[in-house]
């Protein structure tokens, strides 16, 4: 179960990078789950959350202006896999499979990347214009790293 939550978190991070560490870093500091015997134990510390919490806003905002590069560069879609394998390896140590969950978290950022590439795409042909279909992955990807996050 837990390896298909770290590929999901990944999946959060294809979409939107910063909010999948945003509620991986919110519900370990919770205690929702617990990986402070963890190497990734910062995750779960008092200031990470609000640090990616502010960086998911950036994000959010970022993603709006028309100058925003693809995610499919190469720096954002390596910053997505580097963000897929911690998210992905947080919720694997939770478990004690953290290689297991960083592996899941990376195959699931792949997978967001394209995916919610393709997925806008379609959905901004059909709006006719962009920001819709920005609107709709914004709360796709936090509304689906709550219920990840939740269900670890």
């Amino acid at each position: 179960m837990l390896l298909i939550l770290a590929l999901l978190i990944g999946v959060i991070a294809g979409l939107r990078a910063m909010t999948a560490p945003a509620a991986v870093a919110w519900a370990a500091w919770l205690g929702w789950f617990d990986v402070s015997s963890s190497s990734l134990a910062f995750m779960g510390y008092r200031w990470t959350p609000w640090i990616f919490t502010v960086a998911a806003i950036g994000e959010l905002i970022s993603d709006q202006l028309p100058t925003t590069p693809s995610r499919k560069v190469p720096v954002q879609f390596g910053t997505r896999i580097v963000v897929g394998a911690l998210t992905g390896a947080t919720i694997g140590a939770s478990g004690d499979v953290l290689v297991g969950g960083l592996i899941a978290g990376v195959i699931g950022a792949i997978i967001g990347t394209y995916g919610g590439a393709a997925a806008r795409g379609k959905m901004a042909a059909a709006f006719g214009k962009d920001r819709p279909a920005a609107f709709i992955e914004d709360a796709v990807a936090i509304i689906g790293a709550i219920l990840v996050v939740g269900a670890v």
